[in-house]
């Protein structure tokens, strides 16, 4: 069976779209280009710092045009149509593109300037350049589901496609977290039906992720393995697997919340990926056609 493969192209704006193929893809390898005509993009987002928290904040007035719970026949994930040119623009297993109305960049930072956005005293007035990366990952063409209408083949290409650009990203300028997500839900705000997720490349450590660093260095490096040790003992194990459990954790926050954890210690989604054709393979990289802005 072959691998799975990557293929990079452009959308007439100048973002940057990748296609993940299933490793038994029925796809053709071409691509079509972006028929939509070029337009310029967003203003780069500030971050403006809160002095009662320290925390930084994304102030992207762009995002306010986003699309929101579009019908079928307009969803901007699904692949392009004469009727309705989207954000990708034939058919496709997994892609990942830039975000059109990014909370982070477009661009990184240049020699001499400021990128220190999760150091430094509190005070009035701080703003720093919104630089980092937002990508939009869509786990397939249809316009709803969830990882239960997955089959294994594209379950093990998205998390190919998380851990790929997870390297990418990290490798970035001015970049100090990428984060991964999925959403999906009115429930928390979601604003399109169809199944896809998220990846943001801060340009700040999050307090979140702060705190865990604090966690583990007040109690050690064994903290994720105690944890793992501790749950699996309890009545809160939802599925106890060969390589990962799932549970309620003991200080739940949400009336629904389920963490889980591998069976060994990783620092990121790219220290081993899922198999492809065979033990240790990486995607293959190609070029698709791309199309000039």
């Amino acid at each position: 069976m072959a691998g799975i493969t990557k293929r990079v192209t452009r959308l007439s704006d100048g973002r940057e779209l990748i296609y993940f193929d299933d490793a038994d893809t029925s796809l053709p390898p071409e691509r079509a280009a972006d028929a939509r005509p070029p337009v310029p993009r967003p203003a780069r987002p500030a971050l403006r710092q809160d002095p009662l928290t320290g925390e930084w904040i994304s102030i992207a007035a762009a995002r306010q045009n986003r699309a929101f719970l579009p019908p079928a026949e307009l969803d901007p994930l699904a692949p392009s149509t004469p009727g309705n040119l989207t954000e990708i623009p034939g058919n496709y297993d997994v892609a990942v593109f830039e975000n059109k109305s990014p909370s982070f960049g477009p661009g990184v930072p240049g020699p001499g300037d400021a990128t220190g956005a999760d150091r430094g005293a509190i005070g009035l007035g701080r703003s720093l350049p919104g630089y980092g990366r937002c990508e939009v990952v869509c786990f397939g063409p249809q316009h709803t589901g969830s990882w239960a209408d997955f089959s294994v083949s594209r379950a093990r290409t998205v998390v190919e496609a998380w851990a790929d650009r997870t390297a990418a990203l990290s490798r970035v300028p001015g970049v100090r977290q990428v984060y991964v997500f999925e959403n999906r839900g009115a429930e928390i705000g979601v604003t399109l039906h169809h199944p896809h997720g998220q990846i943001y490349a801060y340009p700040f450590v999050t307090p979140r992720t702060k705190n865990l660093l604090a966690s583990i260095a007040s109690y050690g490096p064994s903290l994720m393995g105690d944890i793992l040790e501790f749950e699996a003992k309890s009545e809160r194990v939802l599925i106890a697997g060969e390589h990962f459990t799932v549970f309620v954790p003991f200080a739940a926050r949400w009336p629904i919340e389920v963490h889980m954890l591998p069976h060994r210690h990783v620092p990121d989604l790219t220290t081993r990926r899922p198999r492809t054709s065979a033990p240790g393979t990486r995607p293959r990289s190609t070029s698709a056609g791309t199309r000039s802005g």
